[in-house]
């Protein structure tokens, strides 16, 4: 940053001193440019990356596509169903039960009345007029 002083009475009738700011270009824009990288108004603009999609119907069918996020080795074999446990097949995964579906005698039930009663404070809180 550059501070430069006027104090002239023509442009200052008051008679204070007056600093204009000028700020240099981004470093990292113009370094950018030299890279031959992509900038924009604020700075250099991150590359998408693009990822490879399978389309292997044999890789598709018995290996969990992308599982393997280490640099060598293979996906995860798929296996037949009766080497999982059972607790996997009874897993909700439908949309998230209401509180009128759920029991008053479970946990689950008083963990969604509590979150249900916050989210109503928090709009109240928000519609207050003080």
């Amino acid at each position: 940053m550059i501070l430069k002083l006027i104090n002239s009475r023509s442009l200052n009738p008051i008679g204070f001193n007056i600093y204009q700011r000028y700020y240099a270009k981004i470093a990292a824009a113009g370094g950018a440019k030299s890279l031959g990288k992509k900038v924009g108004k604020i700075g250099p603009i991150a590359e998408k990356k693009v990822m490879p999609v399978v389309t292997d119907p044999e890789k598709l069918v018995n290996y969990c596509c992308g599982s393997n996020y280490f640099i060598e080795g293979e996906d995860v074999k798929i296996k037949p169903n009766d080497e999982y446990p059972d607790w996997l097949w009874k897993l909700h995964t439908a949309k998230p039960k209401t509180l009128e579906e759920l029991d008053p005698e479970t946990k689950a039930y008083w963990k969604k009345l509590r979150s249900l009663g916050l989210n109503r404070n928090n709009l109240l809180s928000k519609i207050k007029k003080f």
